[in-house]
């Protein structure tokens, strides 16, 4: 299946951190996507961050197409400005989304000591857990980025799936998942490439089961 990584959708209400507008969408641009991948079961959609345009805008969207998606909000933002709060976390959980974790801030854990990586793998998921009132066993690494450490990590902390940024199509039972982003200059070309192009997708998907492998023993 292809997995496709969302930031925010429609006008920020928040100053965005440096690169953060690189994976925000317009609203028009958002039901494109929902619209071309609606009554696909070979798609996934998942939002990065917790922004408030989870539930403001991307929720009643997908509910109405009958979608469902992964939601991995930072734990350490949720109520601020911009982000979501408990009540939208629930929100989300009610509606038949599942929630995961971004961490507690947007941190690179290839780099945490012990202190911080039982705060961003431990500490961060339980929190979500408690106020969405689902369990938390889905991880999304800030950047995309990890390690054999991290891999050993997140697994002892009870990791069924590990979602990357590294592209190409992903198994439906794998603990790691390849991610797409959905980038802001996103077209309808664009969808019907990364969707329609499966030969290109599995050529990719193939260099990451090569560097799978290299982690596999951990």
């Amino acid at each position: 299946m292809v997995i496709l990584a969302i930031g925010g959708v429609g006008k920020p209400v928040r100053t965005l951190g440096p690169g953060e507008d690189d994976t925000w969408v317009t609203v028009e641009q958002f039901e494109r996507v929902l619209d071309t991948v609606a009554g696909r079961e070979d798609v996934g959609l998942t939002f990065d961050d917790g922004n408030s345009s989870d539930v403001e805008i991307a929720l009643p969207r997908l509910v109405e197409r009958d979608l469902t998606a992964e939601f991995f909000p930072l734990a350490g933002r949720i109520g601020q400005r911009g982000f979501v709060d408990a009540d939208g976390l629930r929100e989300l959980a009610d509606a038949g989304m599942s929630i995961g974790s971004h961490g507690w801030e947007h941190r690179d854990w290839r780099r945490l000591d012990g202190r911080h990586a039982r705060r961003e793998l431990e500490t961060a998921p339980k929190l979500l857990a408690d106020l969405s009132g689902a369990q938390v066993r889905s991880y999304a690494p800030p950047f995309g980025a990890y390690d054999r450490r991290v891999l050993s990590r997140l697994r002892h902390s009870g990791a069924t799936r590990v979602y990357t940024t590294e592209g190409g199509a992903a198994s439906r039972d794998g603990l790691l998942r390849p991610r797409i982003k959905v980038r802001h200059d996103v077209d309808q070309q664009w969808i019907d490439g990364v969707l329609g192009d499966r030969e290109g997708l599995y050529r990719r998907a193939g260099r990451f089961v090569t560097r799978v492998a290299k982690l596999a023993h951990f």
